[in-house]
């Protein structure tokens, strides 16, 4: 199972973005296994990209985001306590944005690897970082 950050999961799912093939190939082969996964904090932060025109979903953010939460190919990883309290151990010097703190624990709770172009969060070295 891989846990994709938001922008990932976003370049995967409309064919753009700075993925290269061979992590595009490497995403689909996981989807057909139904070896992806997102955190629920992507969902919420998908929709704010959208309503700030950040990103443009077809045909409306309600009909995309249930496309691309299906259960037949993506895992939706809850919000639970164990993810706030998680990120409180993340180190002082990891960035404050909130969804990226939150992203980065739940791939320590969980323990799969994270799919994530963010330098900040690679160079972190807090979590295993998946590469394709």
């Amino acid at each position: 199972m891989v846990l994709l950050d938001t922008h990932i999961w976003i370049w995967w799912l409309l064919g753009d973005g700075s993925l290269s093939s061979a992590e595009r190939k490497a995403l689909n082969r996981l989807a057909s296994k139904e070896s992806l996964a997102i955190s629920w904090v992507s969902v919420w932060e998908t929709e704010m990209l959208e309503r700030k025109g950040r990103v443009s979903l077809l045909p409306g953010f309600q009909p995309w985001i249930e496309q691309a939460t299906n259960p037949e190919f993506i895992t939706v990883l809850p919000a639970d306590i164990a993810v706030v309290l998680a990120q409180r151990t993340l180190p002082e010097t990891f960035h404050g944005d909130p969804a990226d703190r939150l992203i980065t624990a739940t791939s320590l709770l969980s323990g799969y690897p994270l799919a994530t172009h963010d330098q900040r969060i690679k160079k972190s070295d807090v979590c295993e970082i998946w590469g394709a």
